[in-house]
C-alpha cells in the first residue's frame, strides 16, 4: 500500500502550485505565520469530503451527473473570483497589506477549506490517484483508502505549512516595498482569475 511510488506521487502532486498554494502564500504574506499554519490547516481539512467521497463511491456519481457537478462548479469559481476580488480590495481578506486587520484562525481555515470543497475535480481527483495503489481486496479497500487519503492529508499540511512559513519570512521585506505590494496584490488576484477560468473549463 504505502509504496515508494505512492509517496513520490502524493509528493509531486502536493507540491504542485494549485489553488491551495496560492492561498497560503497569500495569508503567509498578508497575515504572518500562525495564519498561514492555520490557511494550510483548512485547505488540508477541505480535502475530507472527498476523500470520502471517493471511499464511499460518490465520486462516481459526481462524474456521471453533469447537473451536479456543474453545480458545485459554478460555487467554486464564485468563490475563487470573489478571492480575486479581494486581494484587489482595499481591506479584502486576501489584500497584503502592512497592516492587515487581524481575524480569528478558524476564518482562515475555513476559506482555505472552501476552496477544496468546492472543487468538484477533487473527489474524482482522489478516485484515480488512490485506486492504483490498492492491493485488490475488496474487504480492506476503505481502510487502504483511508490510510492512502491520511497520508496524502498529513503530506498536504506538511508541505503546506512549509509554502507559508516561507512567506511569512518574506513578509516583512517585501512589506517595506509599497511597489512590491501592489504587484503582489496583483499577481494574487491574477492568479486566483486564472484558477476560476481553468475549473469554469472542467468537464466531469
Amino acid at each position: 500500500m504505502l509504496s515508494l511510488q505512492f509517496l513520490v506521487t502524493a509528493f509531486v502532486v502536493v507540491i504542485a502550485p494549485g489553488t491551495g498554494v496560492v492561498y497560503t502564500l497569500a495569508i503567509g504574506l498578508g497575515r504572518g505565520r500562525a495564519a498561514s499554519i492555520w490557511a494550510a490547516f483548512g485547505c488540508t481539512v477541505g480535502i475530507v469530503p472527498h476523500l470520502l467521497a471517493a471511499t464511499l463511491g460518490l465520486a462516481a456519481v459526481l462524474h456521471t451527473s453533469a447537473v451536479l457537478f456543474n453545480v458545485v462548479k459554478i460555487a467554486g469559481v464564485a468563490y475563487l473570483l470573489w478571492l480575486a476580488w479581494s486581494a484587489l480590495m482595499s481591506g479584502g481578506a486576501m489584500r497584503v497589506e502592512p497592516r492587515n486587520q487581524a481575524e480569528a484562525g478558524w476564518v482562515t481555515a475555513r476559506r482555505g477549506a472552501l476552496i477544496n470543497i468546492l472543487n468538484p475535480k477533487l473527489s474524482i481527483f482522489f478516485l484515480s490517484l488512490l485506486t492504483p495503489f490498492l492491493s485488490g481486496n475488496p474487504e480492506t479497500a476503505t481502510a487502504e483508502i483511508l490510510l492512502l487519503g491520511g497520508v496524502f492529508m498529513a503530506m498536504t499540511f506538511a508541505v503546506f505549512v512549509l509554502y507559508g512559513l516561507f512567506a511569512a519570512t518574506a513578509r516583512d521585506w517585501l512589506l517595506a516595498s509599497e511597489r512590491a505590494m501592489r504587484w503582489l496584490n496583483r499577481g494574487f488576484a491574477l492568479a486566483f482569475a486564472a484558477l476560476a477560468g481553468r475549473l469554469a473549463l472542467e468537464r466531469a
